[in-house]
């Protein structure tokens, strides 16, 4: 009786253990069969009114930091987020019904977005902080960010390591917060490691500081851009709109456009 129970034991484990292990290779599997695709940016167009709910039609997000700007970003870097919350590797509620087969079809479909929002203009007025510790900020972005990021925060296209810049201060908050809590499952385990010493002075900071970093002027929106894909698409009235982080709390499952 009592093999039994042991072997019924040892059998749960392994079976969790694989359930654990299971999420980043599949996600990994999807990465990669989504960079070899040819992206078809008509299509990511009408994927990505999925997206303009939440991240705006610009693709700017709030800064409240309830959405991130998405604007701009490494192609890579959207590819693999996608990847990973859809093979539930980053834990992210609000985005789970969107990444969904239904909604969002395969590693075509991931490629297609991808490569429409990096192309998009970037929000020339992002969230920024308060501006009151930006000396320690920089200095702490030097020593510490630099080697994955760059030095102004443009990223790593082939290891899919985000670009920071004009980032709203308030999301890139939340997300440094959540990885040094080992709440992110994706993060870079030398990152987690890394910022683990990090003070609740030195994250303000260093978070401050990378916020203002300006993306090159060739990324920026001009004064009053509207995405012209979408004209009669509802804004936010402000960047400012949006109570809170919305991150935690399942939105009623949508529809995909026709």
């Amino acid at each position: 009786m009592r093999k039994s129970i042991w072997a019924m034991s040892f059998f749960s484990l392994m079976v969790a253990g694989q359930c654990i292990a299971e999420p980043s290779g599949a996600a990994m599997r999807e990465y990669e069969q989504a960079m070899e695709m040819t992206p078809d940016l008509e299509n990511g167009r009408k994927v990505y009114r999925i997206c303009a709910v939440c991240h705006t039609p610009e693709g700017w997000g709030l800064d409240s930091g309830a959405y991130p700007q998405v604007a701009g970003q490494l192609a890579t870097v959207l590819i693999k987020q996608l990847a990973d919350i859809r093979a539930r590797n980053r834990d992210n509620p609000t985005m789970v019904p969107f990444t969904s087969p239904q909604l969002l079809g395969g590693a075509q479909e991931i490629a297609d977005v991808a490569a429409y929002i990096a192309q998009l203009p970037m929000s020339p007025h992002n969230g920024v902080g308060p501006g009151i510790d930006l000396a320690l900020g920089e200095q702490l972005y030097k020593d510490n960010c630099t080697e994955c990021h760059g030095e102004t925060g443009e990223g790593i296209l082939d290891d899919h390591i985000p670009a920071i810049y004009g980032q709203h201060y308030r999301y890139l908050l939340r997300q440094f917060e959540w990885i040094k809590m080992e709440r992110r499952r994706n993060a870079d385990k030398k990152m987690v490691k890394q910022i683990h010493r990090f003070t609740h002075r030195d994250i303000r900071a260093v978070l401050d500081y990378v916020s203002r970093i300006k993306p090159p002027k060739e990324k920026l929106a001009t004064e009053g851009w509207h995405n012209p894909d979408f004209p009669n698409f509802a804004r936010p009235s402000t960047m400012h709109s949006g109570a809170g982080y919305m991150i935690d709390q399942r939105p009623t499952r949508p529809s995909r456009p026709r």
